[in-house]
């Protein structure tokens, strides 16, 4: 069983930053691939980046692609997600999971947090 709990959301304004954390309970972090995604009301949950076990591989949404940067800390349990110059249409409750395939599926990760709001004002 894992448990992730993600911090880090908030409101900026457009061109700021935010830096999310995701930390998980359990020894066994380090044997799980970790994804972001996030989900506007309304509208489906879209995946935005994951990671390997090791950090080696990250693969990102093209949305995303040159503004978001994914890292682990397996040391501490957390999964990091930087995002930079942030654009209105980020905004959206972020969620962190975690699965055993490097995957974007959603399908394929059976742990999820609970969830951090990102407000991005124009």
């Amino acid at each position: 069983q894992v448990q992730l709990v993600e911090s880090g959301g908030g409101l900026v304004q457009a061109g700021g930053s935010l830096r999310l954390s995701c930390t998980a309970s359990g020894r066994t972090f380090s044997t799980y691939v970790m994804g972001w995604f996030r989900q506007v009301p309304g509208m489906e949950r879209e995946f935005v980046t994951a990671i390997s076990w090791s950090g080696g591989r990250t693969i990102y949404a093209d949305s995303v692609k040159g503004r978001f940067t994914i890292s682990r800390d397996n040391a501490k349990n957390t999964v990091f997600l930087q995002m930079n110059s942030l654009k209105p249409e980020d905004t959206a409750v972020y969620y962190c999971a975690a699965g055993p395939s490097y995957t974007a599926g959603q399908g394929d990760y059976g742990y999820w947090g609970q969830g951090t709001q990102v407000t991005v004002s124009s």
